[in-house]
């Protein structure tokens, strides 16, 4: 029995140790793609993927894929690889991973820190987005936006859909699977990630 506690005790002891690492936000490194993929082959290979490995991706990887997906490519203007309506930049990228839930800080390419609960599951109806290693959540902030509520609908959801088709070259490009989807319970989802009644779920993309 003693020996039993002596584990448990050691157990907690590790986690106390690496728990506070995972409350953190991830400073990403700059991009560095390193295949020479043409454009052409990553239109040809663009394809939805339904079956996921569990391996996580590697930091550098997570840091192309967010720079691809709507990162800052012209930085004097702060104007990203995605375009937006009237360069609302309203879309934010949430990124559900098993340690826990981020926000891509695109200006300054880092991984912001929302709350350590895995919601991956919450991502999607289908089985896959439980273990798959990321789960991207574009959510639209219709305080950074102009025009009226059917106009902030549309620019959103075209916005999103932009952003969406950088993510499938990205990962055409690398080899790694992915889709875009629309099948989730957005009021269940908003409340797991703690949103404001002005953000707004429009897809989630697997990867």
């Amino acid at each position: 029995m003693k020996q039993f506690e002596k584990r448990i005790t050691v157990g907690v002891l590790i986690m106390l140790i690496y728990l506070p690492s995972l409350a953190e936000d991830i400073r990403l490194s700059p991009p560095q793609f390193q295949n020479d993929v043409s454009l052409y082959e990553a239109l040809k290979n663009r394809r939805s993927e339904r079956s996921f490995s569990e391996k996580e991706l590697s930091l550098q990887q997570l840091s192309d894929l967010l720079w691809a997906a709507a990162g800052v490519n012209r930085p004097d203007s702060e104007k990203r690889t995605a375009p937006t309506a009237h360069n609302d930049q309203e879309i934010d990228i949430y990124v559900a991973l098993k340690t826990g839930l981020y926000l891509h800080n695109a200006k300054d390419h880092i991984l912001v820190f929302i709350h350590a609960n895995d919601i991956r599951s919450k991502t999607g109806k289908q089985k896959f987005t439980e273990t798959a290693p990321v789960n991207l959540i574009y959510v639209a902030d219709y305080d950074k936006m102009k025009g009226d509520e059917e106009s902030k609908k549309f620019y959103s959801a075209t916005d999103s859909g932009f952003i969406s088709q950088n993510v499938y070259l990205y990962c055409a490009a690398e080899g790694l699977a992915t889709v875009v989807r629309g099948w989730f319970d957005r009021k269940e989802l908003a409340a797991e990630m703690n949103l404001r009644p002005e953000q707004h779920i429009i897809l989630a993309q697997t990867v």
